[in-house]
């Protein structure tokens, strides 16, 4: 069922049930997430609270499978959007809320499933580590290792910079590591420690072999470039969190988004991804459970982190939330407008990491499940493992169901998407986004008088915003805007 975890540094919880939530209040929440004590007056106060009756708990979690490992996914979906997941199983749910495994498979081939998997990372971050031993040392790098034309960065007495341990940072791109000598740096079996060519054969990814040299000299050079930033992200993401004061747990964090940029050659790193890495590592022990986590989130958000010179990825969605609030909030969209905001880039930053700053860590897991499960589609799963590759959308919307059983398995904001007929083109954060706009109507249409003045205005919500009333005030803005959307 996963390999959740509370965490070297999270309190234990050896109770089961609704015994153990009856008294969940938020500050015991938050101690399965410890806050470093210098910090506590700069994180925003956390609200959710462990409901009995109404929160997944460990005994439901348990019982919602069958002898064979069945998932009762309708039952598990009613009780996460009704009251979020306990934090002694959330990693464990994520996985099926996010698509890395199918409700109706057994015990059995979901433990296969997991066995191929870690294998498979652990080949990919075999590769990256021959080209970078630091990856997997339980270290990792916060300075650049080469220059923008693919020099080797040397310290000032000319000799390669190297890790605490003496290992040089990074090899060459196709020759053996050399020593001062000239003799070929060897690895523990003996054999010298080379450039890896990729030989990659994945379901999962089996588009990430460069096309031909060129692409993949490029392809080693952006990864290598991108390689300290990720280390300056991982120093700054959560570092309020006394979980990530152990720099293992950091160098797992770096570990994880440098294999996983070394794969996803189209997107590589973008800033913010480790605002959506973090909670996987701290969730799922085992390393290669949390990349295949963080994998399936990337699949709903990465045209998000898409950028080129001409556009940022987000705009997508920027563009539809300006089309939901000229339906919904006409006089709003026009004051935004007239304030040179029609673009709605203010909003950029809520919609890259999904509220990570405008919630307490708790609120924000809280915020992502439950919006998780509202998104649910049963078809998640065959998508992400279908062979052709055509638009998400396609697969996920081909089967759409006939009966009211089986559209009890669709999350509440998927359901009204099918009943309606709308595009499956929003996401529910979009809609969580533009409520956020509408219950600062009176504010921004009487105070801003320029783009600072709104993003002062909505940068208030930050520890002042209920993720339950907003959730359900983003559903009523989506049902709202279907509504106006088929009259016109």
């Amino acid at each position: 069922m996963g390999n959740s975890k509370s965490s070297v540094a999270f309190k234990k919880d050896e109770s089961t049930g609704s015994r153990a939530m009856k008294n969940s209040s938020s500050e015991e929440l938050d101690s399965y997430y410890p806050v470093r004590p210098e910090c506590l007056a700069d994180v925003p106060k956390t609200r959710f609270k462990a409901r009995v009756g109404k929160t997944l708990s460990e005994r439901r979690w348990k019982a919602a499978f069958s002898k064979e490992g069945y998932l009762d996914i309708a039952g598990v979906l009613r009780r996460i959007q009704r009251g979020g997941i306990h934090p002694s199983i959330k990693g464990a749910a994520w996985e099926f809320l996010l698509g890395c495994f199918d409700p109706e498979s057994t015990f059995e081939e979901r433990n296969q499933l997991r066995e191929q998997r870690r294998e498979q990372y652990a080949t990919w971050k075999a590769e990256c580590q021959k080209i970078v031993p630091v990856i997997g040392s339980g270290k990792f790098i916060t300075s650049a290792i080469v220059s923008d034309d693919g020099q080797p960065i040397t310290s000032d007495d000319g000799q390669p910079i190297t890790s605490d341990d003496g290992q040089p940072i990074a090899s060459d791109d196709a020759q053996p590591i050399a020593s001062d000598d000239g003799q070929p740096i060897a690895s523990d079996d003996g054999q010298p420690i080379e450039c890896a060519t990729m030989t990659i054969n994945s379901q999962d990814n089996s588009d990430a072999m460069p096309a031909d040299n060129g692409d993949f000299d490029k392809k080693m050079l952006q990864w290598k470039l991108s390689l300290h930033q990720i280390g300056l992200d991982v120093v700054r993401t959560d570092r309020t969190l006394v979980f990530y004061e152990n720099e293992a747990n950091q160098a797992k964090l770096w570990d994880v988004l440098s294999v996983y940029a070394w794969i996803d050659k189209d997107i590589g790193y973008v800033q913010g991804m480790s605002d959506i890495c973090s909670p996987m590592i701290i969730l799922l022990e085992n390393e290669a459970d949390a990349y295949w986590c963080f994998e399936r989130a990337m699949r709903r958000l990465r045209e998000n982190f898409k950028c080129s010179t001409n556009s940022i990825g987000v705009q997508s969605q920027l563009s539809t939330l300006a089309q939901i609030i000229k339906t919904v909030d006409p006089k709003l969209h026009q004051h935004l407008e007239e304030l040179d905001g029609g673009e709605y880039l203010f909003a950029f930053r809520m919609l890259m990491v999904l509220f990570r700053r405008e919630f307490s860590f708790v609120d924000s897991l809280y915020l992502w499940e439950v919006m998780w499960a509202m998104e649910y589609n049963p078809n998640i799963y065959s998508s992400y493992d279908d062979k052709r590759q055509p638009l998400l959308s396609e697969l996920l919307y081909d089967d759409k169901p006939n009966d009211k059983h089986k559209l009890k398995e669709y999350g509440k904001f998927e359901r009204n998407n099918l009943k309606t007929g709308a595009e499956p083109n929003s996401a529910l954060s979009v809609f969580l986004v533009a409520s956020v706009l509408e219950t600062k109507h009176r504010r921004l249409m009487k105070e801003a008088k320029g783009l600072d003045d709104v993003v002062e205005i909505l940068g208030e919500i930050s520890g002042n915003l209920d993720a339950r009333k907003a959730l359900d005030e983003a559903l009523k803005v989506h049902k709202k805007y279907l509504k106006q959307a088929k009259k016109s």
